[in-house]
């Protein structure tokens, strides 16, 4: 049994336009992998099967789609190991989809080529490629077509999962998002977005990205008080993340945040 983490990853920016004759949002995203990560596990077994997360449907998916294209029986078992918040906008899901799906083409005989394993990652959900890559990618179109960055990883980073906070489904989000109209100018801000990331020299440069688009919170400006250079909501959240250059701030940070909720410190992380 072969077994790798599924780390989880920040949207460091999230500018959203308005939906395409697909029903898919154009996006212009800056991803992020952080060291937290679930932990998959993967066997080659007589039939098809997933342990670990009762609520599964992505990665039983995932491989399923595997064995369709590679032409052979489903014939795995994974089991995995929860870390990540779920439903909380840090890819938990997608990252452990991403990574049975890679670890199961590993066990084939004639294992698909890199570029229809991404195929197969898109068909599954926009954040899935990601998790395919090594280090930070801009993602465009739906946030599947990705594109290498080079960006500062020295920074702590502490998250907040808000107590009793409840994540809308993304079809929610998104439709609220279309209420208020929120992809006018789209591509204004995609250009700013791409003008910031190439500014981008140090750690504290990230501050300069702009917020996301489809969520915010009060939080943010509570972990800007409390020293972080950038602070936001990651995906559609409900998540806060705060970036911090001094790790005696970040654990400061994290301890009085400690009532408002969940909380983690962790590092920016280059692959799984």
């Amino acid at each position: 049994m072969t077994r790798e983490p599924a780390t989880a990853k920040l949207n460091l920016a999230l500018v959203v336009g308005r939906a395409r004759e697909d029903g898919k949002h154009e996006v212009a995203t800056v991803y992020q992998r952080l060291d937290l990560a679930d932990r998959v596990a993967l066997s080659p077994a007589p039939r098809l099967r997933v342990d670990g997360f009762a609520a599964d449907t992505l990665v039983r998916r995932a491989l399923e789609r595997l064995a369709e294209a590679a032409g052979v029986a489903p014939s795995w078992e994974a089991r995995l190991t929860k870390r990540i918040p779920v439903a909380s906008g840090l890819g938990g899901g997608s990252s452990d989809a991403a990574t049975a799906l890679r670890l199961a083409n590993e066990t084939l005989e004639s294992p698909l080529p890199a570029n229809r394993l991404r195929e197969l990652a898109a068909e599954l959900g926009a954040d899935v490629p990601f998790f395919l890559s090594q280090g930070p990618q801009l993602g465009l179109g739906d946030g599947s077509e990705l594109t290498p960055l080079d960006l500062p990883q020295d920074y702590w980073v502490v998250l907040l999962l808000p107590r009793g906070a409840e994540k809308l489904s993304s079809g929610a989000v998104y439709a609220a998002f279309d209420e208020r109209d929120g992809g006018t100018g789209f591509r204004h801000r995609r250009a700013a977005l791409r003008r910031a990331v190439g500014e981008v020299g140090r750690a504290a440069d990230l501050a300069e990205l702009p917020p996301n688009d489809l969520a915010s919170s009060p939080l943010a400006a509570e972990l800007l008080e409390l020293g972080a250079f950038r602070a936001d909501v990651t995906g559609a959240g409900p998540v806060v993340y705060g970036l911090f250059q001094h790790l005696e701030k970040a654990r400061r940070a994290r301890a009085t945040l400690k009532a408002r909720g969940r909380t983690w410190l962790t590092v920016p992380a280059w692959y799984g």
